[in-house]
């Protein structure tokens, strides 16, 4: 997460009933991850350790956060066959599921018809949406965060994001191709 993770974490902590993430990119170049994602090019082999330094801040957030009855749903809409990164991202997915988060996958050819944001989110107990700002090469932009609370674009992104995870597949069923 760019220099707004205070932020961020502010909106989780203070969730009282649920969060919801919902991406959309095909790959990402954020600089915190270029390490493992390299690693795991070169060997196949990903970081899915829950305690690792690279996950244990996440894994410790999401945990605080589920331990609050807080619902954590990730949703994510792929192309197929699926990019180099999001087989990467599927490999370290049980780690989010571990900490509690319950992940779905829809293949972008099953959203057509859904009218999606133009952008990453997550909505926070359906009363505020962060957006999240990426450069076309997928690292953050500047600004990398947008929070809005004003009630269409709210119900939009809810209504986006209940769509999407309707038709998903949960990530222990999807099949990458």
């Amino acid at each position: 997460m760019p220099h707004n993770e205070l932020r961020f974490n502010d909106l989780l902590e203070t969730a009282q009933h649920c969060a919801v993430h919902l991406e959309m990119r095909d790959s990402y170049g954020v600089g915190d991850e270029a390490d493992d994602y390299q690693q795991w090019k070169q060997t196949g082999l990903r970081d899915a350790d829950p305690d690792s330094a690279y996950w244990a801040p996440w894994v410790d957030l999401i945990q605080r956060t589920t331990a609050r009855s807080v619902t954590v749903r990730r949703a994510r809409v792929v192309s197929e066959p699926v990019t180099d990164y999001i087989r990467y991202e599927h490999a370290g997915a049980d780690v989010n599921v571990h900490a509690g988060e319950q992940v779905r996958w829809l293949p972008r050819h099953q959203a057509v018809d859904l009218l999606l944001p133009s952008c990453d989110l997550w909505i926070f107990d359906g009363a505020r949406v962060l957006f999240n700002h990426f450069t076309g090469g997928g690292d953050w932009a500047d600004p990398p965060l947008e929070l809005r609370t004003e009630p269409n674009i709210v119900k939009q992104c809810t209504d986006a994001f209940e769509a999407v995870w309707e038709r998903a597949t949960p990530h222990d069923q999807y099949e990458i191709h």
